[in-house]
Protein backbone atom coordinates (compact mmCIF):
# COMPACT_ATOMS: atom_id res chain seq x y z
CA UNK A 1 0.00 0.00 0.00
CA UNK A 2 1.32 2.90 -0.99
CA UNK A 3 1.10 6.15 1.38
CA UNK A 4 -0.85 8.55 0.97
CA UNK A 5 1.48 11.66 0.68
CA UNK A 6 3.92 9.79 -2.01
CA UNK A 7 6.84 9.48 0.60
CA UNK A 8 8.28 6.19 1.43
CA UNK A 9 7.62 4.46 4.45
CA UNK A 10 10.96 4.95 6.98
CA UNK A 11 11.35 0.92 6.70
CA UNK A 12 11.82 1.25 2.77
CA UNK A 13 13.52 4.73 2.74
CA UNK A 14 16.19 4.99 0.05
CA UNK A 15 19.50 7.45 0.14
CA UNK A 16 18.74 10.09 -2.14
CA UNK A 17 21.35 9.72 -5.28
CA UNK A 18 22.76 12.93 -4.46
CA UNK A 19 23.79 12.24 -1.13
CA UNK A 20 25.83 8.95 -2.49
CA UNK A 21 29.67 9.47 -2.59
CA UNK A 22 32.03 7.08 -3.99
CA UNK A 23 35.86 9.47 -3.31
CA UNK A 24 38.83 8.85 -5.55
CA UNK A 25 41.18 9.84 -2.60
CA UNK A 26 42.24 7.78 -0.09
CA UNK A 27 42.18 9.46 3.83
CA UNK A 28 44.67 11.38 5.68
CA UNK A 29 46.46 8.17 7.00
CA UNK A 30 47.24 6.79 3.62
CA UNK A 31 49.43 10.33 2.63
CA UNK A 32 51.02 10.41 5.76
CA UNK A 33 51.99 6.60 5.55
CA UNK A 34 53.51 7.25 1.56
CA UNK A 35 55.13 10.46 2.56
CA UNK A 36 57.09 8.65 6.03
CA UNK A 37 57.69 6.10 3.12
CA UNK A 38 59.72 8.26 1.29
CA UNK A 39 62.50 8.56 3.40
CA UNK A 40 65.28 6.01 3.03
CA UNK A 41 66.77 3.72 6.33
CA UNK A 42 63.92 4.42 8.02
CA UNK A 43 61.01 2.20 9.34
CA UNK A 44 57.08 2.84 9.86
CA UNK A 45 55.02 1.93 12.43
CA UNK A 46 51.23 1.76 11.90
CA UNK A 47 49.46 1.87 15.30
CA UNK A 48 45.91 0.69 13.71
CA UNK A 49 43.89 -2.23 13.33
CA UNK A 50 45.35 -5.05 10.86
CA UNK A 51 43.11 -3.56 7.94
CA UNK A 52 44.44 -0.24 7.78
CA UNK A 53 47.64 -1.94 7.16
CA UNK A 54 45.68 -2.47 3.66
CA UNK A 55 46.99 1.81 3.06
CA UNK A 56 50.63 0.70 4.49
CA UNK A 57 51.01 -1.53 1.74
CA UNK A 58 49.08 0.66 -1.07
CA UNK A 59 51.96 3.68 0.21
CA UNK A 60 54.89 1.23 0.12
CA UNK A 61 53.71 0.08 -3.83
CA UNK A 62 53.26 3.56 -4.34
CA UNK A 63 56.81 4.62 -3.24
CA UNK A 64 58.23 1.80 -4.44
CA UNK A 65 60.25 0.54 -1.70
CA UNK A 66 62.15 -2.29 -2.06
CA UNK A 67 60.83 -4.93 1.02
CA UNK A 68 64.06 -6.27 1.17
CA UNK A 69 65.21 -2.88 2.56
CA UNK A 70 62.04 -1.27 4.22
CA UNK A 71 60.38 -2.45 7.28
CA UNK A 72 56.56 -2.13 8.29
CA UNK A 73 55.35 -2.84 11.30
CA UNK A 74 51.77 -2.70 12.94
CA UNK A 75 50.06 -2.74 16.15
CA UNK A 76 47.10 -4.76 14.32
CA UNK A 77 44.95 -3.26 17.44
CA UNK A 78 41.51 -5.60 18.20
CA UNK A 79 38.08 -4.03 19.36
CA UNK A 80 39.32 -4.21 23.28
CA UNK A 81 42.60 -2.48 22.54
CA UNK A 82 40.49 0.15 20.31
CA UNK A 83 37.91 0.83 22.86
CA UNK A 84 39.95 0.71 25.86
CA UNK A 85 43.34 2.48 24.56
CA UNK A 86 46.55 0.33 23.08
CA UNK A 87 49.13 2.58 24.60
CA UNK A 88 50.59 -0.33 26.12
CA UNK A 89 50.45 -2.56 22.49
CA UNK A 90 52.25 0.66 20.82
CA UNK A 91 54.83 0.38 23.31
CA UNK A 92 55.97 -3.22 23.59
CA UNK A 93 55.87 -2.78 19.79
CA UNK A 94 58.10 -0.23 19.83
CA UNK A 95 60.64 -2.23 22.30
CA UNK A 96 60.06 -4.91 19.90
CA UNK A 97 61.21 -3.15 17.27
CA UNK A 98 64.63 -1.31 18.83
CA UNK A 99 67.54 -3.73 17.43
CA UNK A 100 66.09 -2.80 13.77
CA UNK A 101 68.79 -0.72 11.85
CA UNK A 102 67.04 2.12 11.20
CA UNK A 103 67.75 5.67 11.37
CA UNK A 104 64.36 6.74 11.99
CA UNK A 105 60.80 4.94 13.25
CA UNK A 106 57.95 7.01 12.06
CA UNK A 107 54.57 5.91 14.43
CA UNK A 108 51.45 6.84 12.38
CA UNK A 109 48.08 6.73 14.18
CA UNK A 110 44.77 5.94 12.37
CA UNK A 111 41.08 7.17 13.65
CA UNK A 112 40.51 4.25 16.12
CA UNK A 113 43.28 5.30 18.60
CA UNK A 114 42.76 9.22 17.81
CA UNK A 115 39.19 8.77 19.12
CA UNK A 116 39.88 7.50 22.17
CA UNK A 117 42.56 9.43 23.07
CA UNK A 118 46.02 7.44 22.73
CA UNK A 119 48.80 9.70 23.03
CA UNK A 120 51.24 8.64 20.50
CA UNK A 121 52.98 11.66 21.11
CA UNK A 122 53.62 10.51 24.79
CA UNK A 123 54.57 7.17 24.55
CA UNK A 124 57.57 8.11 21.95
CA UNK A 125 59.01 10.69 24.18
CA UNK A 126 58.90 8.34 27.10
CA UNK A 127 60.39 5.35 24.62
CA UNK A 128 63.14 7.49 23.16
CA UNK A 129 65.55 6.95 25.32
CA UNK A 130 64.82 3.31 25.46
CA UNK A 131 66.06 2.94 21.46
CA UNK A 132 69.35 3.86 19.30
CA UNK A 133 66.45 5.40 16.48
CA UNK A 134 64.99 8.81 16.53
CA UNK A 135 61.07 8.36 16.97
CA UNK A 136 58.75 10.51 14.94
CA UNK A 137 55.20 10.49 16.13
CA UNK A 138 52.75 11.56 13.06
CA UNK A 139 49.16 11.61 14.42
CA UNK A 140 47.18 11.11 11.03
CA UNK A 141 44.00 9.56 11.39
CA UNK A 142 42.03 9.16 8.12
CA UNK A 143 39.37 11.55 9.35
CA UNK A 144 41.74 14.62 9.19
CA UNK A 145 40.88 14.74 5.29
CA UNK A 146 42.66 13.39 2.13
CA UNK A 147 45.58 11.50 1.27
CA UNK A 148 46.91 15.16 0.46
CA UNK A 149 45.92 16.74 3.89
CA UNK A 150 48.00 13.07 5.48
CA UNK A 151 50.51 14.30 2.64
CA UNK A 152 50.57 17.73 4.63
CA UNK A 153 50.55 16.00 7.95
CA UNK A 154 53.37 14.47 7.57
CA UNK A 155 55.75 17.17 5.56
CA UNK A 156 55.34 19.46 8.39
CA UNK A 157 56.10 16.91 10.66
CA UNK A 158 59.22 16.12 9.27
CA UNK A 159 60.37 19.83 8.83
CA UNK A 160 59.66 20.74 12.59
CA UNK A 161 60.82 17.73 14.15
CA UNK A 162 63.82 17.08 11.73
CA UNK A 163 65.18 20.20 10.12
CA UNK A 164 68.30 21.32 11.80
CA UNK A 165 69.00 25.30 11.26
CA UNK A 166 72.24 27.15 11.40
CA UNK A 167 73.69 25.54 8.27
CA UNK A 168 74.84 28.06 5.37
CA UNK A 169 72.64 28.73 2.05
CA UNK A 170 73.91 26.48 -0.45
CA UNK A 171 73.63 29.04 -3.98
CA UNK A 172 71.52 27.90 -6.61
CA UNK A 173 70.22 24.89 -4.62
CA UNK A 174 66.98 23.71 -4.55
CA UNK A 175 64.57 21.44 -2.23
CA UNK A 176 61.88 19.56 -4.25
CA UNK A 177 58.46 18.59 -2.46
CA UNK A 178 55.77 16.68 -2.93
CA UNK A 179 56.47 14.81 -5.87
CA UNK A 180 54.55 11.54 -4.51
CA UNK A 181 51.38 13.80 -4.50
CA UNK A 182 50.12 12.97 -8.05
CA UNK A 183 48.37 10.24 -9.79
CA UNK A 184 50.81 9.51 -12.50
CA UNK A 185 51.35 5.97 -11.86
CA UNK A 186 55.04 6.46 -12.45
CA UNK A 187 55.86 9.61 -10.54
CA UNK A 188 59.11 8.74 -9.71
CA UNK A 189 60.08 9.17 -13.46
CA UNK A 190 58.72 12.80 -13.49
CA UNK A 191 60.91 13.18 -10.63
CA UNK A 192 63.94 11.79 -12.43
CA UNK A 193 63.01 14.22 -15.71
CA UNK A 194 62.90 17.05 -13.09
CA UNK A 195 66.59 16.09 -11.28
CA UNK A 196 68.27 15.63 -14.74
CA UNK A 197 66.95 19.39 -15.82
CA UNK A 198 68.26 20.83 -12.83
CA UNK A 199 71.49 18.65 -13.20
CA UNK A 200 72.22 19.79 -16.86
CA UNK A 201 71.42 23.84 -15.18
CA UNK A 202 73.80 23.01 -12.42
CA UNK A 203 71.50 23.19 -9.89
CA UNK A 204 72.20 21.50 -6.80
CA UNK A 205 69.10 19.25 -5.27
CA UNK A 206 69.83 19.38 -1.05
CA UNK A 207 66.52 16.75 -0.55
CA UNK A 208 63.45 15.62 -1.78
CA UNK A 209 60.38 16.11 0.46
CA UNK A 210 60.20 12.97 -0.13
CA UNK A 211 61.36 9.68 -2.27
CA UNK A 212 64.53 7.86 -0.76
CA UNK A 213 65.44 10.42 0.95
CA UNK A 214 68.31 9.88 3.88
CA UNK A 215 67.16 11.70 7.33
CA UNK A 216 70.82 13.73 6.90
CA UNK A 217 69.28 15.23 3.70
CA UNK A 218 66.04 16.20 5.77
CA UNK A 219 68.17 17.35 8.23
CA UNK A 220 70.22 19.52 5.47
CA UNK A 221 66.95 21.00 4.35
CA UNK A 222 67.72 25.03 5.59
CA UNK A 223 70.58 25.30 3.43
CA UNK A 224 68.35 25.23 0.74
CA UNK A 225 68.18 28.61 -1.41
CA UNK A 226 64.61 27.61 -3.07
CA UNK A 227 62.19 25.49 -3.15
CA UNK A 228 60.76 23.60 -5.95
CA UNK A 229 56.69 22.59 -5.66
CA UNK A 230 56.07 19.11 -7.82
CA UNK A 231 52.40 19.05 -7.10
CA UNK A 232 49.33 21.58 -7.41
CA UNK A 233 47.29 18.61 -4.65
CA UNK A 234 50.02 18.88 -1.78
CA UNK A 235 52.94 20.78 -0.25
CA UNK A 236 51.92 24.17 -0.75
CA UNK A 237 51.77 24.28 3.21
CA UNK A 238 55.58 22.90 3.63
CA UNK A 239 56.87 25.23 1.20
CA UNK A 240 55.23 28.32 2.66
CA UNK A 241 56.67 26.98 6.17
CA UNK A 242 60.18 26.64 4.80
CA UNK A 243 59.64 30.43 3.39
CA UNK A 244 58.72 31.34 6.86
CA UNK A 245 61.21 29.89 9.15
CA UNK A 246 64.29 29.65 6.56
CA UNK A 247 63.80 32.12 4.17
CA UNK A 248 63.64 29.57 1.35
CA UNK A 249 61.93 31.20 -2.05
CA UNK A 250 59.29 29.04 -3.27
CA UNK A 251 60.32 29.23 -7.47
CA UNK A 252 57.97 28.52 -10.34
CA UNK A 253 54.64 29.32 -7.92
CA UNK A 254 51.61 29.41 -9.93
CA UNK A 255 52.60 27.93 -13.05
CA UNK A 256 51.44 24.60 -14.29
CA UNK A 257 53.96 21.65 -14.63
CA UNK A 258 55.59 20.69 -17.79
CA UNK A 259 52.91 18.51 -19.88
CA UNK A 260 53.16 19.44 -23.14
CA UNK A 261 55.08 21.62 -25.36
CA UNK A 262 53.92 25.20 -24.25
CA UNK A 263 53.91 24.30 -20.36
CA UNK A 264 57.08 22.48 -20.32
CA UNK A 265 59.00 25.26 -22.61
CA UNK A 266 57.62 28.16 -20.00
CA UNK A 267 58.60 26.10 -16.81
CA UNK A 268 61.83 25.34 -18.41
CA UNK A 269 62.05 28.98 -19.32
CA UNK A 270 61.05 30.65 -15.70
CA UNK A 271 63.92 27.49 -14.57
CA UNK A 272 66.71 28.89 -16.52
CA UNK A 273 65.73 32.41 -15.88
CA UNK A 274 65.90 32.12 -11.73
CA UNK A 275 69.30 30.31 -12.36
CA UNK A 276 70.82 32.15 -15.23
CA UNK A 277 70.89 29.41 -17.31
CA UNK A 278 69.43 30.44 -20.46
CA UNK A 279 71.28 29.29 -23.03
CA UNK A 280 71.38 25.91 -21.20
CA UNK A 281 67.62 26.36 -21.60
CA UNK A 282 67.36 27.22 -24.84
CA UNK A 283 69.57 24.69 -26.04
CA UNK A 284 67.20 21.83 -24.43
CA UNK A 285 64.09 22.67 -25.87
CA UNK A 286 65.64 22.85 -29.60
CA UNK A 287 66.61 19.84 -28.68
CA UNK A 288 63.08 18.23 -27.12
CA UNK A 289 61.18 19.77 -29.58
CA UNK A 290 63.08 18.56 -32.55
CA UNK A 291 62.78 15.15 -30.93
CA UNK A 292 59.44 15.36 -30.94
CA UNK A 293 58.86 16.95 -34.40
CA UNK A 294 60.85 14.01 -35.61
CA UNK A 295 59.44 11.37 -33.97
CA UNK A 296 56.17 12.45 -34.83
CA UNK A 297 57.31 12.86 -38.61
CA UNK A 298 58.12 8.62 -38.65
CA UNK A 299 55.47 7.02 -36.78
CA UNK A 300 52.60 9.51 -37.58
CA UNK A 301 50.55 9.27 -34.31
CA UNK A 302 46.49 9.29 -34.83
CA UNK A 303 45.86 12.98 -33.95
CA UNK A 304 44.96 13.86 -37.11
CA UNK A 305 41.45 11.54 -36.60
CA UNK A 306 40.42 13.55 -33.16
CA UNK A 307 40.65 17.26 -34.54
CA UNK A 308 38.36 18.99 -32.69
CA UNK A 309 36.72 15.81 -30.41
CA UNK A 310 35.01 16.80 -27.36
CA UNK A 311 36.87 15.26 -24.59
CA UNK A 312 36.62 15.02 -20.63
CA UNK A 313 39.28 14.83 -18.83
CA UNK A 314 38.94 13.61 -15.05
CA UNK A 315 42.59 13.35 -12.62
CA UNK A 316 44.54 14.91 -10.04
CA UNK A 317 45.05 18.62 -10.25
CA UNK A 318 48.52 17.61 -10.83
CA UNK A 319 48.06 16.30 -14.21
CA UNK A 320 44.47 17.15 -14.94
CA UNK A 321 45.30 21.06 -15.11
CA UNK A 322 48.41 20.78 -17.55
CA UNK A 323 46.50 18.48 -19.69
CA UNK A 324 44.03 20.87 -20.32
CA UNK A 325 46.82 22.69 -22.29
CA UNK A 326 48.00 19.15 -24.04
CA UNK A 327 44.87 17.90 -24.98
CA UNK A 328 43.91 21.63 -26.57
CA UNK A 329 47.24 22.53 -28.43
CA UNK A 330 49.32 19.24 -28.94
CA UNK A 331 45.77 16.85 -29.54
CA UNK A 332 43.79 19.58 -31.36
CA UNK A 333 40.68 18.10 -29.19
CA UNK A 334 38.22 20.12 -27.28
CA UNK A 335 37.81 19.80 -23.37
CA UNK A 336 34.15 20.00 -22.32
CA UNK A 337 34.37 18.51 -19.11
CA UNK A 338 37.11 19.08 -16.72
CA UNK A 339 36.78 17.12 -13.21
CA UNK A 340 39.73 17.48 -10.95
CA UNK A 341 39.52 15.44 -7.37
CA UNK A 342 41.12 18.40 -5.23
CA UNK A 343 38.99 21.70 -4.51
CA UNK A 344 41.75 24.35 -2.98
CA UNK A 345 42.08 27.55 -3.69
CA UNK A 346 45.30 27.72 -5.95
CA UNK A 347 44.14 24.92 -7.81
CA UNK A 348 40.78 27.20 -8.67
CA UNK A 349 42.61 29.97 -9.82
CA UNK A 350 45.35 28.39 -11.59
CA UNK A 351 42.66 26.82 -13.84
CA UNK A 352 40.78 29.66 -14.34
CA UNK A 353 43.75 31.10 -15.32
CA UNK A 354 44.44 28.19 -18.10
CA UNK A 355 41.08 28.12 -19.25
CA UNK A 356 40.63 32.10 -19.79
CA UNK A 357 44.22 32.09 -21.22
CA UNK A 358 42.73 29.33 -23.80
CA UNK A 359 39.49 30.75 -24.49
CA UNK A 360 37.79 27.51 -22.77
CA UNK A 361 34.28 26.97 -21.02
CA UNK A 362 34.27 23.70 -20.21
CA UNK A 363 31.64 22.27 -17.43
CA UNK A 364 34.40 21.99 -14.26
CA UNK A 365 33.96 19.68 -11.38
CA UNK A 366 36.30 20.41 -8.46
CA UNK A 367 36.19 17.79 -5.50
CA UNK A 368 34.60 15.16 -7.98
CA UNK A 369 33.83 11.93 -6.75
CA UNK A 370 32.70 8.81 -9.11
CA UNK A 371 28.63 9.85 -8.21
CA UNK A 372 29.68 13.43 -9.85
CA UNK A 373 31.65 12.20 -12.71
CA UNK A 374 29.27 9.66 -13.71
CA UNK A 375 26.39 11.92 -14.21
CA UNK A 376 28.94 14.85 -15.72
CA UNK A 377 30.07 12.29 -18.37
CA UNK A 378 26.21 11.45 -18.84
CA UNK A 379 25.07 15.05 -19.45
CA UNK A 380 28.51 16.46 -21.70
CA UNK A 381 28.43 13.02 -23.33
CA UNK A 382 32.23 13.22 -24.09
CA UNK A 383 33.93 11.26 -27.66
CA UNK A 384 37.65 10.93 -25.57
CA UNK A 385 37.86 11.00 -21.74
CA UNK A 386 41.47 11.21 -20.16
CA UNK A 387 41.18 9.50 -16.58
CA UNK A 388 41.49 6.42 -14.79
CA UNK A 389 39.85 2.39 -15.31
CA UNK A 390 36.71 4.33 -13.14
CA UNK A 391 36.01 6.26 -15.98
CA UNK A 392 36.59 3.23 -18.11
CA UNK A 393 33.59 1.73 -15.77
CA UNK A 394 31.83 4.90 -15.11
CA UNK A 395 31.25 5.67 -18.91
CA UNK A 396 29.42 1.87 -20.16
CA UNK A 397 26.36 2.72 -21.67
CA UNK A 398 27.70 6.18 -22.53
CA UNK A 399 28.30 6.87 -26.24
CA UNK A 400 32.49 7.22 -25.48
CA UNK A 401 34.45 5.76 -28.12
CA UNK A 402 37.92 6.26 -26.00
CA UNK A 403 38.36 6.18 -22.29
CA UNK A 404 42.59 6.66 -22.13
CA UNK A 405 43.85 5.97 -18.76
CA UNK A 406 46.21 7.69 -18.01
CA UNK A 407 46.36 8.48 -14.10
CA UNK A 408 46.22 5.23 -11.92
CA UNK A 409 43.23 4.36 -9.65
CA UNK A 410 42.29 0.69 -8.78
CA UNK A 411 45.21 -0.81 -10.72
CA UNK A 412 48.93 -0.40 -11.80
CA UNK A 413 49.22 -0.93 -15.35
CA UNK A 414 53.00 0.21 -15.79
CA UNK A 415 55.80 -2.07 -14.68
CA UNK A 416 58.34 0.66 -16.21
CA UNK A 417 58.66 3.87 -15.33
CA UNK A 418 57.52 6.63 -18.16
CA UNK A 419 57.47 10.36 -17.26
CA UNK A 420 54.92 12.78 -18.49
CA UNK A 421 56.91 15.62 -17.83
CA UNK A 422 59.15 16.77 -20.72
CA UNK A 423 59.27 16.19 -24.10
CA UNK A 424 59.71 12.72 -23.99
CA UNK A 425 56.72 12.57 -21.70
CA UNK A 426 54.34 14.20 -24.59
CA UNK A 427 55.67 10.99 -27.03
CA UNK A 428 54.41 8.64 -24.21
CA UNK A 429 51.14 10.72 -23.59
CA UNK A 430 50.63 10.12 -27.42
CA UNK A 431 51.39 6.79 -27.48
CA UNK A 432 48.41 6.66 -24.55
CA UNK A 433 46.31 7.79 -27.15
CA UNK A 434 47.40 5.91 -29.83
CA UNK A 435 47.33 2.73 -28.34
CA UNK A 436 43.40 3.46 -26.88
CA UNK A 437 42.87 4.54 -30.15
CA UNK A 438 43.66 1.35 -31.83
CA UNK A 439 42.39 -0.92 -29.49
CA UNK A 440 39.08 0.93 -30.37
CA UNK A 441 39.11 -0.31 -33.91
CA UNK A 442 39.62 -3.87 -32.71
CA UNK A 443 37.21 -6.32 -33.95
CA UNK A 444 35.00 -7.62 -30.84
CA UNK A 445 33.96 -10.74 -33.27
CA UNK A 446 36.15 -13.51 -34.21
CA UNK A 447 35.12 -13.81 -38.06
CA UNK A 448 37.99 -16.09 -38.94
CA UNK A 449 39.57 -19.65 -37.81
CA UNK A 450 43.03 -20.19 -37.96
CA UNK A 451 44.18 -23.30 -40.44
CA UNK A 452 46.74 -24.37 -37.91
Amino acid sequence: MEPENGEEPAGRRIPSPESCTDPYLRCAFNGAAQTALGVSGSALLAHSPQGCEYLVNNAFASQECDYMETVTLCTKLCVNEIVHGGEDILARTIREAKDLPISSLFVISACGPEIVGDDIVAVCETLQPEVKFRLVPIPCAGFRGSQYDGIDIALDTLLKRLVKNGGEKRSGSVCLIAPHANANPTWTADLAWVQQVLSRMGVRVVATLTHKTPLSEIEKVASAETSLLLSHDAGQKAADYLSSAYGIEQILRGMPLPIGLTNTQRWLAALGERFDAQKTVEGMVAEGERMVTATCRRKMPMARFLYRTPAAIIADATIGIPLVRFVTEEMEMTPELVALYTSQRPVRELLEKELKELGLSPRVVYGTDVYKTRMSLREIRPKVIFGSTIERHASEGLPVAYVVEVVRMMRQFRMINREYFGYTGILNLFECVQNEWTMGWRSKERRYEAKW
